[in-house]
C-alpha cells in the first residue's frame, strides 16, 4: 500500500473549429475518453488509485492542512516571516483568496470528492467481482466522507457534490448539518462492505474500524452522544473488539519503522520513492509528506510552526509513577530543556534557540538523519487507539458513566507510567465536569500535535463564548484575534463566491 501506483484520470473533451468531418473523428491513441474507460475490473482499481493519491496533494496532508489544524489551534503558531502565512494561523484573514492559507485545501477536498464521485457512479455498472465492487465503492465512500467531515469542521455550510461534476456546474450551498448528514449516509454505507481486516498486500486500506471510528467522531462533533457509543462500541464490545492495541512505546507511533501497528486504526500512506517530484498528477510526483520540512526547527526546516511552550508547563504538572518526567513529553515537543531533561539533542545538535521557542517533535525525522525535507516518508496515523481510548471515555461521561469511563483513560496512562486518574486526581469523582476538564488535559499529553485540538475546541464549546476564548488567550495570545461566532470556521474562498451564484460567503464575513 505504500508504494500504491499514483494515477490520476484525465479525461479530455477537444472542440475543433473550420475543420472537416473526417478531422473531427480522430482519436488521441494516447488518451483515454470517458466512454473508454471504466469498462473492467481493472479500470475500477485506477479509479480508486486516483483516489488514494489524493493524499499526498498540497492542500491537504502533504502540506497546508496543518497550518489549519495544528498551528490554528491553541497547540500552535507561526512566526513564518511569510507574513499572510503567519497572519492564517493567528485568525487574521485579509484576502479569502490566499491560496496556502485557503484556496487550495477547499480545491483538493473537492478534487478528492470529485475521484471518489467518478468511481461511485461509474464502477456500479462494471462488469466484475461483486464483492471486489462493493469493497472499491466502500473505499470510495469512506474517502467521500473523510473530505466532507473535514469541510464541515474547517467550513461548514459548503456544496455537497455527488455526482461526476462538470466545469460549468454551480452546486448549491448547504448547511453543516446537512453535510453532516452526508457523512454519516456515507459511513454507514462503507461499514457493510468494508473489511474487518484486509491483508498484508492491502494494509494501510481503510477498514470498518476506521469507518466506525469516523461515525463516532462526527457523531460527538454534534454531540450526539448516544450514537457515538454506538459507534464506538465497536472497539470494545462488536466486532473490533481485542483487534487493537497500544503499542508499548509510545515513540514507535510516529516513525517509519512501526508503520500500520496494532494500535494504528487508520493512517495516510507516505512514501519517498518518488523524491524529486513534484505537487501534480504526473506519475513521479511526490509521495513524501512536507510536515517535517515546515515543522523543523529553524536551521533545519523552514520552520514556519511552532508549538507553544505551554505543552512543555502541562507535561510537568505531573510526574509519573517512578517520580519522573511524562516520556511522551519527550517524543513530542523539541524545548530548550530537552536535553537536561532527557539527555536528547535536537538532530544531533545542541539547544540553539530561545528558552521559550518549542516545535512538535512528532513525525520529525531526527531519529536517522540531521535535517529535513519535502519527502518524509512517516505515515500519518490520523486515527490511533489511544484516540478512540479518549474519545469512549469522553462519550461515556457525557452520557453519565463517569465511573465506566476511568479505565479507558486509565489505558492510555498507564503506557506513560503515570498513576492511574482516581489515584492522581481523587477529587474528580464522579463529577463529570470534573472530569472532562481533566480529560481535555489527558488528549493533549496524548495527541498534541496530531491536527485533532481544533475539532476538540470546537466539540467541547471552547469557542463559542468571549470568557472560553479569554482564557485560550491566556496561553495563546493569537486567540486574542478569535472573534466569536466568525472565527470558528474559515471564509469560503472569495474566487468560488464570486463564480457561483448558489454559493454566499458566511455571513460573518
Amino acid at each position: 500500500m505504500k508504494n500504491l501506483a499514483y494515477i490520476t484520470l484525465v479525461l479530455f473533451s477537444t472542440l475543433f473549429y473550420g475543420c472537416s468531418d473526417e478531422l473531427l473523428d480522430v482519436k488521441n491513441p494516447n488518451t483515454l475518453t470517458e466512454d473508454q474507460f471504466w469498462l473492467s475490473a481493472e479500470d475500477a482499481e485506477l479509479g480508486l488509485n486516483a483516489i488514494y493519491a489524493m493524499q499526498y496533494k498540497p492542500g491537504l496532508w502533504g502540506r497546508w492542512i496543518y497550518f489549519r489544524y495544528d498551528l490554528t489551534s491553541d497547540e500552535g503558531y507561526s512566526k513564518s516571516p511569510w507574513i499572510e502565512l503567519g497572519d492564517w494561523t493567528r485568525f487574521q484573514y485579509v484576502n479569502y483568496n490566499f491560496w496556502e492559507g485557503n484556496v487550495i485545501t477547499w480545491r483538493d477536498h473537492y478534487k478528492g470528492i470529485y475521484r471518489c464521485n467518478q468511481v461511485i457512479s461509474n464502477v456500479p455498472a462494471i462488469e466484475m467481482d461483486e464483492a471486489q465492487k462493493a469493497e472499491i465503492i466502500a473505499q470510495a465512500k469512506f474517502f467521500r466522507a473523510f473530505y466532507y467531515y473535514n469541510i464541515a469542521v474547517l467550513w461548514e455550510d459548503a456544496p455537497i457534490v455527488l455526482e461526476p461534476s462538470e466545469p460549468d456546474d454551480l452546486p448549491e450551498q448547504k448547511t453543516v448539518e446537512q453535510v453532516w448528514a452526508q457523512v454519516e449516509a456515507d459511513l454507514m454505507d462503507a461499514v457493510k462492505s468494508l473489511p474487518v481486516q484486509w491483508d498484508d498486500a492491502n494494509v494501510g486500506r481503510p477498514t470498518r474500524g476506521a469507518a466506525n471510528a469516523m461515525l463516532g467522531k462526527m457523531y460527538m462533533q454534534q454531540r450526539k452522544w448516544p450514537e457515538a457509543k454506538g459507534a464506538l462500541d465497536y472497539f470494545f464490545t462488536g466486532e473490533g473488539s481485542g483487534a487493537y492495541s497500544l503499542m508499548p512505546n509510545f515513540k514507535d507511533n510516529f516513525t517509519h519503522e512501526f508503520e500500520n501497528n496494532s494500535e494504528s486504526v487508520f493512517e495516510i500512506q507516505f512514501s519517498d520513492d518518488n523524491f524529486g517530484g513534484g505537487d501534480g498528477d504526473e506519475p513521479n510526483a511526490n509521495m513524501g509528506n512536507n510536515r517535517a520540512q515546515f515543522f523543523a526547527p529553524a536551521g533545519i526546516g523552514w520552520s514556519d510552526g511552532q508549538a507553544r511552550h505551554w505543552l512543555v508547563d502541562a507535561f510537568k504538572q505531573e510526574m509519573n509513577q517512578d517520580g519522573e518526567l511524562d516520556e511522551r513529553l519527550r517524543h513530542s515537543v523539541f524545548y530548550s530543556d530537552i536535553e537536561a531533561d532527557f539527555g536528547d539533542k535536537i538532530y544531533g545538535r545542541d539547544w540553539q534557540w530561545g528558552a521559550e521557542d518549542a516545535w512538535f517533535r512528532k513525525y520529525q525525522r531526527d531519529y536517522y538523519r540531521d535535517n529535513e525535507d519535502y519527502h518524509s516518508q512517516v505515515n500519518l496515523r490520523m486515527i490511533r487507539y489511544a484516540d478512540i481510548l479518549l474519545l469512549y471515555a469522553e462519550v461515556l461521561n457525557e452520557l453519565g458513566q463517569t465511573a465506566q469511563a476511568y479505565q479507558y483513560v486509565d489505558e492510555v496512562r498507564a503506557r506513560a507510567n503515570m498513576a492511574p486518574l482516581a489515584t492522581a486526581y481523587p477529587a474528580i469523582g464522579n463529577d463529570a465536569d470534573l472530569f472532562l476538564e481533566r480529560l481535555k488535559t489527558e488528549r493533549v499529553l496524548e495527541l498534541c500535535g496530531e491536527s485533532h485540538r481544533w475539532e476538540d475546541l470546537k466539540r467541547w464549546g471552547d469557542l463559542d463564548s468571549q470568557a472560553a476564548v479569554d482564557n485560550i488567550a491566556l496561553r495563546d495570545p493569537d486567540f486574542k484575534n478569535f472573534e466569536v461566532g466568525k472565527n470558528h470556521r474559515l471564509p469560503i474562498p472569495q474566487v468560488e463566491v464570486e463564480n457561483n451564484p448558489n454559493l454566499s460567503q458566511h455571513a460573518e464575513y
